[in-house]
């Protein structure tokens, strides 16, 4: 593949040996020759051997604890080598050709990140994913699968797509308050287009998804994954949302919120906003932090299309 950019694949790695097994050699075919990075999460499983054992070429990171997605996606970017970095999960399968299309987007320099075209096996149905909508209502950030005859997005995955580096870096990478996962894509490609980055979806560039075969579904308990999603939720909106009267709108409703979800026993959303406010803190620093960049409103980032 003829390419002006330098590239790194980055698979963030937790007890994944037999997604590795079954996914990787589709990686490295797909790679051309590009540098693959695998971080692994501090795994139990004999992940760490086997791809010392196979894949000797595979540049393998191996942290000493296990922190989640973020975390293990920042060791993997600070490590490449490549201009591009193209995040990949454990369970995706990228079409041979996927990188060609990719690519291509970073000549315009306001583009920091591309996302696939994710192919989600769902079940018996295979649902496409990859363009994202995100929209303001009733005091939160909500978000939504797009059609994807369109180019715009309002975050690129974490699991299926390419973002420039050094923006990357500029960025400060993934927010590890995140931790142990989602919301952290939406949130880094939130703090991308509030600086004046562009993300753009790229339909051509092909993944084939089995979120049903990952960790998240495999090992996580629903009510401990839809705590998580919660508590991040309400740290995307602490952190980015600057616009006064939504500052307003988002308190009056997250009362009403927690006195419907206390009626209706909505144990997770409740645990959730307590898991949030004991990092409050944290998060204003953090929001401090990242207004330094900031130069859209929110109003022009969160209209529903």
């Amino acid at each position: 593949m003829n390419c002006k950019y330098s590239v790194s694949i980055v698979i963030p790695n937790w007890n994944g040996k037999n997604l590795l097994q079954k996914y990787l050699p589709a990686v490295i075919k797909a790679a051309k020759n590009h540098e693959i990075i695998v971080v692994d999460d501090a795994s139990t499983d004999d992940s760490v051997d086997f791809i010392t054992n196979y894949y000797p070429h595979v540049r393998l990171i191996k942290k000493k604890s296990h922190d989640g997605f973020s975390s293990t996606v920042n060791v993997g970017v600070a490590h490449a080598l490549g201009d591009i970095v193209v995040l990949l999960n454990s369970d995706v399968e990228p079409e041979d050709h996927f990188l060609e299309y990719l690519l291509p987007h970073f000549s315009d320099s306001s583009v920091f990140a591309v996302g696939c075209m994710d192919k989600s096996v769902e079940g018996y149905q295979i649902i496409l994913r990859g363009r994202g909508i995100a929209y303001w209502h009733k005091g939160m950030i909500m978000h939504e699968r797009g059609e994807v005859e369109k180019t715009d997005t309002a975050w690129v995955s974490g699991g299926s797509g390419a973002f420039r580096r050094s923006y990357w870096m500029k960025l400060g990478g993934m927010d590890e308050l995140f931790n142990p996962f989602y919301w952290e894509d939406i949130d880094l490609s939130y703090r991308a287009r509030k600086s004046g980055y562009r993300i753009i979806f790229e339909s051509r560039s092909v993944v084939i998804h089995r979120h049903e075969e990952g960790m998240i579904k495999t090992r996580m308990k629903s009510s401990h994954v839809k705590r998580v999603s919660y508590r991040n939720q309400l740290f995307c909106i602490w952190k980015n949302i600057t616009d006064y009267s939504y500052l307003c709108e988002h308190v009056v409703y997250l009362h009403i919120r927690l006195i419907q979800s206390s009626i209706k026993g909505d144990t997770s959303f409740i645990f959730g906003y307590f898991d949030a406010l004991k990092r409050l803190f944290v998060v204003l620093r953090k929001r401090k932090e990242s207004q330094r960049l900031f130069k859209k409103k929110d109003r022009e980032l969160l209209k529903r299309r």
